[in-house]
């Protein structure tokens, strides 16, 4: 297997976390310099024809190209620890948590950063009232995040699942998308204090 990687970007790190979560070693790293839009090139398009990372290439030449396709992969091969859940409900609960993370909080900080940040002018069609309208979505969205929280060590209980990875990863791109976390959001502050300690997220 060869993992094409976009080295800090998001949803690249989701899946080197994911891997290091499950104690499974990373496949070839082959990295992609987004910045230089060498996900944009021949090549790389006639791995992944929408131009986006990561992609796990198999063995066979079959390419995963989305973060929670390879994650399923991964956890199909190494059920164990089952951060997708294992029995019916837990899966269920993790599974919704992570489509709101990724349908909300995760889709509106990616929104701010595309369209706002200058380092991304290059490389998006710039819409800056969706940047300012998704930023205006984020406080509600984190009210759901830290209501949870208050509850729960982590998202869905007692152990860290996908759906912490995407919701801590979400949290840590606010900081490039100039995005401040307000203070009074103690649990979500407590629990991405606790993701940021592990050892997976150095990855």
């Amino acid at each position: 297997m060869k993992l094409y990687d976009g080295g800090r970007a998001p949803n690249p790190r989701r899946v080197r976390i994911f891997f290091a979560e499950k104690g499974v070693p990373l496949p070839e790293l082959i990295p992609v310099d987004i910045a230089r839009k060498e996900h944009r090139t021949p090549e790389f398009t006639r791995i992944n024809p929408s131009q986006r990372l990561p992609v796990l290439l198999l063995d066979d030449g079959t390419a995963l190209a989305e973060t929670i396709a390879i994650c399923r992969y991964i956890e199909s091969l190494h059920p164990a620890p089952a951060l997708f859940g294992a029995a019916p409900k837990e899966a269920a609960l993790i599974e919704m948590w992570n489509r709101r993370i990724e349908l909300g909080l995760f889709t509106a900080v990616a929104a701010v950063f595309r369209h706002s940040h200058p380092a991304m002018a290059e490389l998006e069609d710039q819409v800056p009232e969706w940047a300012e309208a998704s930023r205006e979505q984020i406080d509600d969205h984190l009210v759901l995040l830290d209501l949870q929280l208050g509850a729960n060590r982590f998202l869905c209980g007692d152990e860290l699942t996908v759906a912490d990875i995407t919701a801590g990863i979400a949290i840590d791109f606010m900081k490039p998308s100039r995005i401040p976390l307000p203070e009074d959001f103690t649990n979500i502050r407590r629990w991405h204090g606790e993701l940021s300690a592990r050892p997976s997220w150095k990855v």
